[in-house]
């Protein structure tokens, strides 16, 4: 988990360098399309090949336009604020997730639950406090509204999870937003400048490799174990912001961070809690 984590911090660094020159849906077809080769030769090495056509497909598609509008917004965001600031930001979906999780998919969420996310999305508030820049306050929230759209993206894999293999997830996820990206991206679409190709390789392999490390990971551990180990992300993309672009967040970023972090983290704990009592309970509740 913590090298799929770094992966993709890498992925995104490379995405945030990309995005100087091209547009944002361009940006996020060449992630989609870089990607693919590789994943598809993990379907076909892991045997899951003919899996791929029998597939829930309104779900599938939900979940590509969801991952489209995504991309987008993340990469909107990256090229106009530091990597830590958006992934401050973005660090609040898991808390949309447990907020959506209720009318979706009429899971309960208690009034400490609650108030944990309450609490995360006052620290987007922190991180998106107003200032003499608007820009700044306006990439803010399309990185939010990228951060609903994972969330929804989210919500589909645990809907999709009951009927379709892991890999047809990811392949079609990538295949929808290297197509999807890509037609939305043709009337502004850059010609690719020979210096970009080992940026684009950068976050192909990249971003592959920590979709299988990723996968491999919920395969071997417990997703309550793994999910705050995705919180180490904010390391590698302060060492990228200040290793590449020669910046450091502020204060008041460094607080909204916590805040988030300390939520999330509090958040995966209760779930925690709550799966354990329904696992100590479910044998007394069961019929023989």
């Amino acid at each position: 988990m913590l090298l799929a984590v770094a992966l993709f911090a890498l992925m995104d660094g490379g995405m945030k360098w990309l995005s100087d020159d091209y547009p944002p849906l361009q940006v996020a077809a060449l992630r989609g399309a870089a990607a693919l080769p590789l994943v598809f030769a993990w379907v076909v090495w892991s045997g899951a090949l003919r899996g791929l056509l029998h597939v829930h497909w309104r779900l599938h598609l939900l979940r590509g336009a969801l991952g489209v509008l995504m991309m987008w917004g993340f990469v909107y965001g990256l090229a106009r604020m530091p990597m830590t600031t958006a992934y401050s930001i973005v660090f609040v979906s898991p808390l949309i997730v447990s907020a959506l999780a209720v009318p979706l998919l009429g899971e309960k969420v208690g009034p400490r639950r609650w108030a944990a996310i309450v609490v995360g999305l006052l620290g987007v508030l922190v991180v998106l406090r107003p200032t003499a820049d608007g820009l700044a306050t306006g990439a803010g929230l399309v990185l939010v509204l990228a951060a609903a759209c994972y969330a929804g993206a989210a919500i589909t894999v645990r809907m999709l999870a009951q009927r379709d293999s892991v890999q047809s997830m990811v392949f079609w996820f990538l295949a929808m937003i290297a197509v999807g990206a890509g037609a939305l991206a043709l009337p502004d679409w850059q010609p690719i400048a020979l210096r970009d190709v080992l940026p684009i390789l950068v976050v192909g392999v990249s971003g592959a490799l920590g979709q299988v490390a990723m996968t491999h990971a919920f395969r071997l551990g417990e997703a309550s174990q793994l999910a705050p180990l995705e919180y180490t992300g904010l390391v590698w993309v302060v060492l990228l912001d200040l290793a590449v672009w020669g910046v450091l967040p502020d204060g008041m970023t460094w607080l909204g961070a916590a805040i988030i972090i300390a939520s999330g983290l509090y958040l995966l704990r209760r779930e925690r809690i709550r799966a354990q009592d329904h696992l100590a309970s479910g044998p007394a509740d069961t019929p023989p």
